[in-house]
């Protein structure tokens, strides 16, 4: 007589949705793959369950690791500065100051035409370039040269513009007009998720220590497009966790540019955290895992060189989409004033992010 009972979750017949789904998801983790399945097939099965029909239809977990010493990529050819990158205009009382072709695209978002009071002593513009020199610079704001106006009223004007927003307008219109160039639409619809610990000084404020990172001070989250420009940006504690720190910047990203769908991160904000984001804010989070990791390691067939596996590479492996944002960190260090948190206040240390983000696009865009 033959075995009756209740039939299999997962059918035999879905065995090669299984081989396809591993085969286009191969780093990611069971808790994912099952998640793609349901939504290919409707069928929900205990984790369990699931880890037994991916045994039966051949489909294995293998963890590599690279051995062997570093082997360090070909020399390419370097470039360095030219006089280009050398380029000090007449009208520029200093390297950092806005040149009139800059000062074209952003002046109408700092005059303000009438208005109560007494008239400004100083120029809009040169107030906008002294923050431009203490941003570049890193000087503190009593250590302003004398070019520029006493350091109290350019500081006032920072916390003013900040406040209103000032620079990230300034850094917005500047973004859409470099996207523009790139003919890519003014909506972002894909962004990828990072963030950075840094050091912070004495000069106070909340700050904490970040153990994996051994770095005391605080965490930048950056959410950036495809081109590597900025769409928002949070700071926290550098105790406080990768995905909890990113929490406002994504809600801030998605509500200020709602054609935001799809969101690249790496392994640090994979489980419940993508799975909250997906719910909350209907985006797609992807999670790159490089070809080294030994947590979820890469599915793989015993049906022979059915994903054709090539060997785990050695030394540093650029990782798709990723890179974009620690690009972005990079930029964001040639202002020595985000090399270390100086300002007491978040939002100020926020600010300075836009104004050297726009900065170097308004550079872009005159050269």
């Amino acid at each position: 007589m033959p075995r009756t009972g209740r039939p299999p979750a997962i059918a035999a017949e879905q065995y090669p949705v299984l081989v396809k789904l591993a085969q286009a998801h191969p780093f990611s983790s069971q808790a994912e793959l099952a998640d793609v399945f349901h939504t290919e097939t409707g069928i929900t099965a205990h984790p369990d369950t699931f880890a037994k029909a991916l045994k039966l239809a051949g489909i294995k977990r293998i963890k590599r690791r690279a051995k062997g010493s570093f082997v360090a990529a070909e020399p390419r050819k370097s470039y360095g500065y030219n006089e280009t990158h050398r380029r000090q205009l007449p009208e520029q009382r200093y390297p950092s100051c806005l040149t009139d072709a800059e000062w074209a695209l952003v002046a109408d978002l700092f005059e303000t035409q009438g208005g109560r009071g007494v008239p400004p002593r100083h120029s809009r513009r040169t107030l906008l370039e002294a923050c431009c020199y203490v941003v570049r610079t890193g000087c503190s704001w009593r250590m302003l040269p004398r070019e520029f106006p006493h350091w109290d009223n350019v500081y006032k004007t920072f916390r003013r513009w900040s406040t209103q927003g000032k620079f990230e307008q300034m850094h917005d219109r500047l973004r859409a007009q470099w996207r523009e160039r790139e003919d890519r639409d003014d909506k972002p619809s894909a962004a990828i998720l990072d963030s950075q610990s840094t050091r912070s000084s004495p000069q106070g404020g909340d700050s904490g220590y970040d153990a994996g990172k051994k770095v005391k001070g605080r965490k930048r989250s950056l959410i950036v497009d495809t081109l590597g420009l900025l769409l928002a940006v949070s700071i926290s504690a550098a105790s406080v966790q990768d995905r909890d720190a990113a929490d406002d910047a994504v809600a801030y990203s998605k509500e200020k540019y709602p054609s935001l769908n799809t969101l690249f991160v790496d392994s640090a904000y994979a489980g419940k955290w993508a799975q909250r984001v997906h719910q909350t804010h209907t985006v797609d989070v992807q999670v790159i895992r490089g070809p080294n990791n030994r947590r979820t390691g890469q599915w793989c067939s015993e049906q022979g060189d059915l994903f054709a596996v090539a060997p785990a590479p050695t030394g540093f492996v650029v990782m798709p989409k990723r890179w974009v944002v620690e690009r972005t960190h990079a930029w964001n260090e040639r202002a020595r004033r985000l090399i270390m948190h100086h300002d007491r206040l978040f939002v100020v240390s926020e600010a300075w992010v836009w104004l050297a983000e726009a900065r170097m696009l308004a550079r872009r865009l005159t050269t």
